[in-house]
Parts: structure tokens; sequence; C-alpha cells
């Protein structure tokens, strides 16, 4: 099947009437962040039918021979009506960002935080409605290049801080991305002080991100990481 296409650019405001919802997803209350998972998971399942009529009418399409078939008029209405529903869901409404280079002045990039920030506050309900580790890997890079701007690199301070004070989950290494793009006197004050906590996984992660970022030149692999925690002890 050909590549379905991206839904364009459009402004903040159009973003916040399709995704706005979501910052429930964070909220302290529970039951704002019950409200939020049922409006998610109502969106992904409409998400998942409109996906499946689209393959159908592709089906139908090539099957009659049609040469391209997005050209076929029932194929493009399912597709436009695919796109329209996937932009009110996460993770698909964050999808077609832009260029890592111009991700600063994306009008997505608040809900790009904030999936991010839902996985890193709350793991364990992202992990049942929203699971999707490619994508919070290529957030995290993207993001990373937007530490320029001053809101997002407090975000992406918080962020930091939050991620190291938890057991490790998958991808969470990217997040030395993250440290070295807002390295400084904030961050490092606060993983100074997750070094200290009593919780050892604080410990162990604040002191690696700690040291890594003494040696600029040294990649983040898993070899690297390994050879610091033997050492470490």
């Amino acid at each position: 099947m050909a590549e379905v296409m991206g839904p364009g650019v459009d402004d903040a405001r159009a973003w916040e009437e399709r995704l706005g919802w979501a910052h429930g997803l964070i909220s302290a209350d529970p039951a704002e962040r019950d409200a939020a998972q049922e409006r998610l998971a109502a969106a992904r399942r409409s998400t998942g039918l409109a996906r499946r009529r689209f393959d159908e009418a592709w089906r139908l399409a090539s099957g009659q021979g049609v040469r391209s078939p997005l050209d076929a008029p029932a194929v493009r209405r399912a597709h436009d009506e695919y796109v329209a529903v996937q932009r009110r869901s996460l993770p698909d409404g964050l999808w077609d960002g832009p260029h890592r280079a111009e991700i600063a002045g994306w009008p997505g990039l608040p809900y790009a935080l904030l999936f991010l920030e839902w996985e890193a506050r709350y793991p364990q309900e992202w992990t049942l409605y929203a699971k999707a580790w490619g994508t919070k890997q290529a957030l995290i890079r993207d993001v990373a290049a937007a530490a320029g701007d001053e809101t997002v690199r407090a975000k992406l301070v918080d962020l930091t801080a939050t991620v190291v004070r938890r057991a490790y989950r998958c991808k969470d290494r990217e997040y030395v991305r993250v440290a070295r793009a807002v390295d400084g006197e904030e961050l490092r004050g606060r993983l100074a002080g997750a070094r200290e906590s009593d919780d050892p996984w604080a410990r162990l992660h604040a002191g690696y991100l700690l040291w890594i970022l003494d040696r600029p030149g040294v990649p983040n692999s898993r070899h690297v990481w390994r050879k610091w925690l033997a050492e470490a002890g």
C-alpha cells in the first residue's frame, strides 16, 4: 500500500480544538484523568475504524485495476476521513510533525511535550492507553532540538528530573540527549538532589546523567552504560 499522506500544517487554535482534552491526561485529579482516558480510548477506536474503512476502500479499488487507488473518489474520501479522525487521537495526531530543525515553531510541540509528560508522570496509564515506544523515542529526539526556547527548556528540565526518579522504562536512555541539550545549573541541582535521595533508581539514574554530562564526548551507548554500572558498583 502507498504511504498515507500527512495532514499538513495548521495553527495552535486548531490543535487546541482537536486535542485540548488531552491536558486532562496529566491532571493531578484522578477524575479528570479518567475522563481524558475515556476520551482517548474513544478516539483510538474511531481511528481504528476509519483505518479499516480506508484499507477496505483501497483493497476494492486495487482489485478493480485502478492504477492509483488514491485517485478513486471512494478511496480519497476514506483517506481524508481517516486523517481527520487520526488527528484527534494520541499518539497518531503527533506523527506528522515537521523536520527536527523546525520543531521549535511547530504548533503541535506542546502536545508532544504533553505526551512525554504523561508517560513520565503516569507511566502505567500511558502504557495502558497509548503505548508507543517508537513515538516516544522520536519525540524525545525532536523536542531536544527545541531546548533553546526558555519555556520548552523548563519543561525538558522537569521531564528529565521526573524520569530519573523512577524505574527505567523503554527508551528512557534517550533523555541523555535532552539532558545534554538543557545542561545547566538548574538541571544539575535537581539531579544532585536525586542522587542523594533514598530511592535507588533515582541515585543510579541521576549519577549516570551527571557523569555523562561531564563527558560530552562520550557516546550514550549501552556499552558505556554497562561499564559505568560496573565501575559504580
